[in-house]
């Protein structure tokens, strides 16, 4: 539905993980321009530390949430190391740099999933609404299941190498079929979905049942 999108790990674990945290709460474009707010206004990680707090805040503006995004990203570099540091965690066990990353503040495991996956390819499922949302009613794992678990529960059935694929492919779905409203009539997973079986799509499904056109593909895909 969704073609095979392919890992491009791009090695940069601090930016990977300031701009997760940047992504909280806020959508992909405006998360990009505070990221790139925030580089252009101090180009090394040290000064982002070490800049006063309000005028990170206002650098990252865009992305909303500067007054409790600013303090975190500074706490966060102001505990990895002198100059901040994470590329050891290329080399090192799994077990050992998700404890690290869970360690940090304000770090959770679809953060900590997302540093591993798209720096190194090191195979994460982070969940986020969608993967919530569409797992839970695909029955991957319950639908009101902790975050916690349904990581878990996600890296328990697929294949380490299928990681990426099924990360992308289930945010896409998420947001073009399987929404909060989903449109069940044009999913062809909807014979393999438990939701669908138990609830018949919802009356705004079936109107769009017997439609075939999907929408986007890859363009759709995003973090």
């Amino acid at each position: 539905m969704y073609g095979r999108p392919v890992n491009e790990p791009h090695g940069h674990p601090i930016a990977e993980l300031i701009k997760t945290v940047l992504s909280q709460h806020t959508n992909d474009r405006n998360r990009d321009r505070a990221f790139a707010a925030l580089r252009e206004r101090f180009p090394t990680w040290e000064e982002v530390r070490d800049a006063p707090v309000d005028e990170i805040e206002a650098a990252i503006r865009p992305g909303g949430l500067g007054k409790s995004k600013a303090p975190r990203i500074q706490a966060i570099l102001a505990q990895l190391g002198e100059p901040p540091d994470l590329d050891w965690i290329e080399t090192a066990a799994r077990e050992r740099s998700l404890e690290y990353l869970l360690s940090l503040p304000g770090v959770g495991r679809k953060t900590a999933a997302c540093v591993l996956i798209f720096t190194w390819g090191i195979p994460e499922i982070p969940v986020d609404v969608h993967i919530h949302r569409v797992g839970g009613r695909l029955g991957l794992f319950p639908e009101k299941a902790p975050f916690e678990r349904a990581h878990d529960e996600m890296l328990a059935v697929v294949d380490p190498e299928d990681a990426y694929e099924l990360h992308m492919n289930l945010i896409a779905h998420g947001r073009a079929l399987c929404r909060p409203k989903p449109r069940c009539g044009e999913c062809d997973l909807r014979r393999l979905c438990p939701w669908y079986r138990k609830n018949g799509g919802g009356a705004s499904s079936m109107r769009a049942a017997g439609r075939r056109e999907l929408p986007g593909g890859p363009a759709n895909t995003a973090k």
